[in-house]
């Protein structure tokens, strides 16, 4: 296992998600302390394990991003696939996630980043492999494998 903290998790002395070992793929879980952080955390937990650093100058971005799903796990998917998606487009690395509305069905957020941020480490997709979202006491986990 190999922990890697957000900024905003650091202050409450938790990881807000960690690489977890894998024989083939890429795996994290992350946390939050409601959805909107566990996305955001998730988010920033794929991004890491992409390794995307500037490739020159590049220019800030946003997207708005509207997803409808049947449950969270697979809103969860389809938001981290949406932003493999814009991310790769464009080259892009995100470092701000706005979230408008977040529930267990419904998304609406927008994201923010630069351009020129190219992956030295490839993700496919974010899947439903092992997928696995709780909620105790402190929140809010999720265990989210990604097809490299």
């Amino acid at each position: 296992m190999q922990p890697s903290a957000a900024a905003e998790g650091e202050e409450q002395g938790l990881p807000r998600f960690e690489e977890l070992d894998h024989t083939a793929d890429l795996c994290i879980r992350a946390y939050g302390s409601d959805l909107k952080e566990l996305f955001a955390c998730a988010a920033r937990g794929m991004f890491s394990l992409m390794q995307c650093a500037p490739g020159g100058p590049g220019r800030r971005v946003s997207h708005h991003i509207a997803l409808e799903a049947d449950d969270v796990e697979t809103l969860l998917v389809d938001w981290l696939n949406e932003l493999l998606y814009l991310g790769e487009a464009g080259q892009e690395l995100y470092d701000a996630y706005d979230m408008t509305h977040l529930g267990e069905r419904h998304l609406e957020a927008t994201v923010s980043g630069a351009t020129n941020h190219p992956p030295r480490r490839g993700i496919k997709a974010a899947t439903f492999s092992d997928l696995h979202v709780t909620r105790g006491s402190s929140g809010y986990q999720a265990t989210i494998t990604f097809d490299v």
